[in-house]
């Protein structure tokens, strides 16, 4: 009988479980959009989540050839559309299960600076925001509640 050569079939080792998180983060945002915006709207509010909750930012990246990079999420970040009623329920539904949350209004494409953002948000009661993205973290079963009825972006 023949021993098998190792060099040709090393043993492998189990594959790690995937990781599973309990928590969800999503960014919702308003089908009318043009493409820049988008993705504009995306990278501010997930700065929001990112740097209000620590547990979200992953460990820090490094090449093989010893170059650093910064850290990112450690979970994947889903993003969903929808139309101007389905941003105005998420908002509410947010809301109520106090979950974290950044939202980012139409006003906010004529302003030019952190403090004129911050104002035109203040500015406007809840019920009246132009909503055209928010994002959220948190349980995984109230976030899928909360983007109930939007769909994944294409």
């Amino acid at each position: 009988m023949e021993t098998p050569n190792t060099a040709e079939h090393p043993a492998t080792a189990p594959e790690p479980a995937p990781v599973r998180f309990d928590t969800k983060l999503a960014v919702l945002l308003r089908e009318d959009l043009e493409t820049w915006q988008r993705l504009n709207v995306t990278a501010f509010l997930v700065s929001g989540i990112g740097t209000e909750i620590p547990d979200v930012i992953g460990e820090p990246y490094a090449d093989a050839d010893g170059n650093d990079y910064l850290r990112m999420f450690r979970q994947p970040v889903l993003v969903f559309e929808g139309t101007k009623e389905t941003l105005t329920t998420a908002h509410g539904r947010a809301l109520s299960r106090g979950v974290a949350l950044s939202v980012f209004t139409s006003d906010l494409f004529a302003t030019g600076n952190d403090r004129d953002n911050r104002a035109a948000v203040r500015a406007v009661g809840r019920d009246q925001l132009d909503l055209v993205g928010l994002a959220v973290y948190g349980p995984k079963n109230a976030v899928d509640k909360i983007v109930k009825g939007a769909r994944m972006h294409p």
